[in-house]
């Protein structure tokens, strides 16, 4: 099956599913699923938008609440995890997965799902060391501190994870596991993105959290994003159990932007035979409902069991057993329902209510899991805890806030003893702000002549506008292959994702280097090009003028940045 991977979404479901759509009629493919990284911004309404981490200038309602109303369907089954950026309240209400829209599934604080017989996972969130050992407290309305705090990840969704003994096919996190750009080409990443030189040096750039999954789960391919960059790189496991060592796939991609790499389509081997649902993960169903009692809602720090004479249980792997009992309360039946419901008012651009405030209610999709497999709502503990403080009006913060008003994680231990997220010195200025770039301006020329490519061109238009003008480019080179690296050798049992077929990709346009095809780590990228007039795309209006220009809003702060890019 074709499956397309996004890098941070920022609301802009649109525009991907444009996108996604442009590649299909060009190439003549069908898109199976779509995978998105983080920071994807569920925004049900105005009160929503509060819940997100963001300046107040950088709230916009973006298009997600057309496929919460029902105003529109997503065109291919997306599955996503949460990021920094994203409209908490909502995300809470799912703390082990469900449908945020029909067709668009949340993976949970960690989940795992099955789709066609792959098996997916993710951990949603980033690693903060101060907030690590904590339960998930958060509780709307939220204070500046808990609009932050509840997107750090918890080493208890952790634990669950390294549960896991079945192979992985495909996991996702937002930030990098630590270390992880060793194995690509740190060189060019370094040309990209200067400022994190001293981190990547002192390899303390990414999650270690992640990179303890990593190297436990091992998966044939793992997707990030976060950072706004590609980079791609293959990573060869030490050998385990006598079994031929196992390479894991790694590949980050940009944020939805014209002329970015925030796109990219992969081919992985489904398995005959299985369902054309989504399906629940019976291994991971197991293992919550082991771990169940473990969840609490406390600031006080919380440590693993381990097998050191302390505990009585240390191993909440599923078993056998388990996994059948999970089959058999479930009636035999592992499709996960369609069963989306409204839980608050959708967004009316004919009502706005810029004054609404959150809105937080129990969502039934978690409440029927719950009573199905005798799981704790951890949203309603939470509530209930009286730990969970919060107060009206919170206004949130950009991560460069978080990091300069965080108190204790210089006092407060973690497990992780080179830890030093709570102290980057890295200041990414392309990272931290959600901009609204979508911005029209008449000319053409300044972008045409920046000459830079994208796995995927994002079809431009005005801000909220679906039906403004669209065309392409008549000049066209032979089109550069994408192909990834064959999986590594495993056991037959593991079922390993076959390689990728050669996926043509529109060509670069005139504008663009000719002929050049780039390999990162086992990545073959293909570059779209911005569309010019004189050809037209299958069920988009013909344009009569020069493509507009996308001017972003802070452009002094790009304009340094990306001065400072070309320089590499």
């Amino acid at each position: 099956m074709k499956v397309a991977v996004e890098g941070c979404c920022h609301g802009e479901l649109d525009k991907i599913y444009e996108s996604i759509s442009y590649l299909e009629n060009k190439e003549d493919v069908k898109v199976d699923l779509l995978l998105c990284c983080g920071d994807f911004q569920a925004v049900r309404n105005e009160g929503d938008m509060k819940c997100m981490a963001v300046p107040a200038k950088y709230r916009h309602m973006q298009t997600f609440y057309k496929y919460y109303s029902g105003e529109k369907k997503a065109p291919v089954l997306t599955i996503f995890i949460g990021g920094n950026h994203e409209a908490s309240n909502h995300l809470q209400e799912l703390p082990y997965g469900g449908w945020v829209a029909p067709n668009i599934y949340y993976l949970g604080y960690a989940g795992v799902v099955r789709f066609k017989g792959v098996r997916i996972g993710g951990l949603s969130g980033i690693f903060k060391s101060h907030d690590y050992k904590k339960g998930h407290i958060e509780f709307p309305p939220y204070s500046p501190e808990t609009l932050r705090s509840v997107y750090h990840i918890r080493n208890i969704d952790v634990f669950k994870l390294k549960q896991i003994k079945m192979p992985i096919d495909i996991f996702m996190t937002h930030d990098w596991p630590r270390g992880i750009y060793h194995y690509g080409n740190t060189n060019q990443l370094l040309r990209q993105k200067k400022f994190l030189r001293q981190e990547v040096e002192s390899s303390t750039l990414g999650s270690p959290a992640a990179a303890e999954i990593l190297d436990h789960l091992q998966p044939t391919y793992w997707f990030s994003a976060h950072l706004h960059v590609k980079f791609a790189a293959l990573m060869q496991h030490e050998a385990k159990n006598n079994a031929a060592p196992k390479i894991t796939k790694f590949l980050s991609l940009d944020k939805c932007l014209p002329h970015r790499d925030f796109l990219q389509i992969v081919e992985v081997a489904d398995r005959p035979g299985s369902s054309e649902h989504l399906e629940y993960d019976p291994e991971w169903l197991a293992i919550l409902k082991a771990t169940d009692n473990l969840q609490k809602p406390s600031c006080n720090f919380w440590n693993p069991p381990q097998d050191n004479g302390l505990h009585t249980r240390w191993d909440f792997s599923a078993s056998e057993e388990a996994m059948m009992k999970v089959v058999s309360d479930l009636s035999g039946d592992l499709c996960i329902p369609e069963n989306f419901s409204l839980t608050v008012p959708a967004y009316d651009p004919s009502r706005p209510q810029p004054n609404a405030h959150p809105a937080y209610s129990t969502n039934p999709q978690t409440t029927e899991l719950c009573a199905t497999l005798s799981l704790t709502d951890i949203y309603i503990l939470a509530g209930q805890s009286g730990q969970a403080y919060g107060e009206e009006g919170a206004t949130g913060a950009t991560e460069e806030e978080e990091d300069e008003d965080s108190t204790g994680s210089v006092d407060e231990p973690s497990e992780y003893p080179t830890d030093t997220s709570g102290l980057s010195s890295s200041y990414n200025p392309d990272e931290i702000t959600i901009e609204d770039e979508w911005e029209e301006v008449e000319d053409e020329r300044v972008e045409c002549a920046e000459g830079k490519g994208t796995d995927a061109v994002v079809p431009e238009g005005q801000v909220g506008s679906q039906d403004s003008d669209r065309d392409s480019s008549p000049q066209r080179e032979t089109a550069n292959r994408l192909i990834l690296p064959p999986p590594c050798t495993a056991p037959e049992s593991e079922a390993p994702l076959r390689s990728l077929q050669p996926l043509s990709l529109p060509p670069p346009s005139a504008s663009l280097s000719q002929g050049s095809s780039e390999e990162e780590g086992g990545f073959t990228s293909a570059r779209v090009p911005k569309r010019n007039s004189g050809e037209t795309t299958p069920g988009l209006a013909i344009h009569t003028g020069g493509t507009p220009q996308i001017k972003r809003r802070n452009q002094s702060i790009y304009t340094a940045v990306e001065d400072e890019e070309s320089e590499g």
